[in-house]
């Protein structure tokens, strides 16, 4: 009926990363000293329009953002769109809330939501769901990089020495046996690496041998 009253809006509901997603714009707003105002300024420059009071909406958590959204003040603020989906904070000792898939350690959500392996994968099965993740997530060039034996070498050798740095922290507070342990872990993925990229230069040098036609030394 005409005068019946009209029935107000439900609330969006708000998940954990709708959540995690009105903090950090109110955290990365403040962090680049941006007003509610001058980073409304700044998403029309980027064609991507928010008025003050929309922003002023999303930081209270009462006015979801976009896709759209979401990237235009991901280029705005200067960051990866991760830095907008996900906790400062990627030590394994904490976890992320990921909607779909519940509290994950916050360094297992970093990698994910960076690209380098899937977030969650069975028991046994790491090796065929990263090159399933790779196949599916990564561009061609990436992915065939991620899969080559070097590539992975220099994956390893990443996570290895980020482990050790952490974990030189820790040792502070009695886990000197873990730092140790890191440590000599880091060393050997970085001998591997060197090891694959030696093995790497020598293909390459064979390949360019047979391009131009160029007898190996001591054949006849």
């Amino acid at each position: 009926m005409a005068d019946e009253k009209r029935r107000p809006r439900p609330a969006a509901q708000y998940g954990p990363t709708a959540a995690l997603v009105a903090r950090n714009v109110e955290r990365l707003r403040k962090t680049r000293n941006l007003t509610i105002y001058s980073l409304s300024a700044e998403l029309g420059k980027a064609g991507r329009p928010i008025t003050p009071s929309a922003i002023a909406k999303i930081e209270k958590m009462q006015r979801q953002v976009n896709v759209d959204d979401l990237l235009a003040l991901a280029v705005v603020f200067g960051v990866s769109p991760a830095a907008l989906l996900l906790p400062l904070e990627d030590s394994p000792r904490h976890t992320a809330e990921i909607t779909g898939a519940g509290a994950v350690p916050a360094d297992s959500a970093w990698a994910w939501a960076s690209n380098k392996r899937p977030l969650k994968f069975p028991p046994g099965e790491q090796r065929t769901a990263e090159m399933e993740y790779a196949l599916a997530s990564l561009p061609p060039n990436a992915r065939e990089a991620r899969q080559h034996p070097a590539g992975r070498a220099i994956e390893a050798a990443y996570e290895d020495v980020t482990r050790v740095i952490v974990r030189a922290a820790w040792s502070v507070e009695g886990d000197e046996h873990e730092f140790i342990d890191a440590l000599d872990q880091a060393r050997a993925s970085l001998e591997r690496t060197l090891a694959e990229l030696g093995r790497l230069a020598v293909e390459h040098e064979e390949l360019v041998r047979l391009r131009d036609g160029v007898p190996r030394e001591g054949s006849d």
